[in-house]
């Protein structure tokens, strides 16, 4: 990931955020990392579509490249959530980790804070990527979705690029001492990966031997 920030800068930026309104991608380490290149202190600077920069032009550059995918992504998310309902989510969420429970817990999340739940969840680590789809699905005015999304994604973008400006130059540091953590993360999505295969094809087998004796 962060080699493909230091060759894609701005555009690497936008399309994880976007994806990140809707899918987990790291969106801490995206803005950090961004923050860190911005600050100048590294060896690679930002590239800003085919312009290369550093300093406060290149921090904001990042910050806005991060605010516009996450928000595209969101109101994708929304849309998503609004034209197929409760339906799609339990049809195909299992694809984007929106499973029934996650659903419900979402629809708790919604129920306990109202509208203020786009807020809230948009400054929540991990619970941020799961709020887009649900909320379309519970039918969260879309003006006031954007609105609050905008303002939790914005703070969002703009706090985590300010640490990984502050990091600066110990980000090398940073990254050396915490390499273990990445190893841990590999291990983590192979056994969730192996996990969610043999779950699905044991759910393709029940499904299977249904079909066979309703015959």
């Amino acid at each position: 990931m962060t080699s493909w920030l230091v060759h894609y800068g701005v555009f690497a930026v936008f399309v994880l955020m976007l994806i990140d309104a809707v899918f987990p991608a790291a969106s801490e380490l995206v803005m950090v990392y961004g923050g860190a290149l911005a600050s100048g202190a590294l060896t690679h600077q930002v590239d800003i579509l085919g312009w290369h920069a550093t300093g406060l032009s290149a921090y904001l550059a990042v910050v806005l490249a991060g605010v516009l995918g996450y928000q595209i992504g969101s109101i994708g998310g929304w849309w998503i959530g609004d034209r197929g309902g409760e339906p799609f989510v339990a049809r195909y969420g299992r694809w984007l980790h929106l499973t029934p429970a996650k659903l419900e817990r979402a629809e708790q999340w919604f129920t306990h804070w109202n509208d203020w739940a786009v807020f809230v969840g948009r400054i929540t680590p991990v619970a941020r990527s799961f709020v887009s789809i649900p909320a379309g699905v519970f039918e969260s005015p879309f003006r006031r979705y954007n609105v609050l999304t905008l303002a939790g994604n914005s703070i969002w973008c703009l706090f985590f690029a300010a640490i990984g400006w502050g990091l600066g130059s110990n980000w090398d540091t940073f990254h050396k001492d915490f390499r273990w953590v990445e190893y841990v993360v590999v291990v983590g999505i192979v056994v969730a990966a192996a996990y969610w295969v043999l779950r699905f094809r044991r759910t393709a087998r029940i499904a299977s031997a249904d079909d066979d004796s309703s015959r």
